[in-house]
């Protein structure tokens, strides 16, 4: 692979996707500056969807939201903080076809995998947010889909990609409050086939989550088919 890229540098030059810098010898689409500017999420945070909380806790925490609304999923977990180059990244990757970070965003993946409890290593197989098939029509791929098959080769689990199904196409989040969101998004998926999810431990895969509305709602229709929990990774949280 050093090889490979070696000569791919001589006959195209790389610039870094977080600042546009000229690439040296580093491997993949950030410079070291912007690398070590992507800031990881780290203890602590709320036990049930892990987002980070300002200040000293002890002992368990669990955040007003998780305690208010008692989320469907079992935990949820993020790699990075959703800011700067790693904001950048995932808006290349998702809505400008950016396939050459998904090494990258996989390997942040990757590294989340190895910090989760315990019950993420006895999953029965991995799953992802879906789009509406008109959606993803335009885009030409589910940025969840490409983030979960390849996650799968690395941890040695069955990646399910049509294992929810997307009833209708929403408006997007990106705007929307935390009430709005939830609201968009509820009944909205589906399980096709209860069958393949009756009893099974499912890990949930999308690239950000930011209220957790949609997840919460994916993690809901799976539940309501019988899965016995599903545990939920993303690459960023917002």
């Amino acid at each position: 692979m050093s090889l490979s890229w070696a000569v791919l540098d001589m006959l195209f030059s790389r610039t870094c996707e977080g600042c546009g810098a000229a690439m040296g010898e580093e491997s993949g689409s950030l410079c070291w500056d912007c690398r070590a500017e992507v800031k990881p999420v780290q203890v602590p945070f709320c036990e049930r969807c892990g987002d980070p909380v300002a200040g000293a806790v002890v002992g368990p925490f669990e955040c007003a939201w998780c305690h208010k609304t008692e989320p469907a999923f079992d935990w949820a977990r993020s790699a990075v903080r959703y800011e700067g180059a790693a904001k950048t990244c995932l808006r290349r990757f998702k809505y400008n076809a950016g396939m050459w970070m998904l090494d990258d965003l996989t390997d942040w993946l990757v590294a989340l995998w190895r910090t989760c409890p315990e019950s993420v290593h006895t999953a029965d197989f991995l799953a992802c947010v879906p789009l509406h098939p008109a959606r993803e029509r335009e885009r030409g791929y589910n940025q969840a889909a490409l983030l979960g098959d390849r996650l799968a080769i690395h941890v040695g689990i069955p990646f399910q990609r049509r294992l929810l199904w997307r009833r209708k196409a929403t408006e997007t989040q990106t705007h929307l409050t935390a009430a709005q969101r939830a609201h968009n998004v509820k009944g909205v998926f589906s399980v096709p086939w209860p069958n393949r999810v009756r009893g099974a431990r499912i890990v949930l895969v999308d690239d950000v989550m930011t209220t957790g509305a949609t997840v919460n709602e994916c993690a809901r229709a799976l539940k309501a088919a019988g899965a016995s929990s599903v545990m939920v990774l993303t690459v960023a949280r917002g």
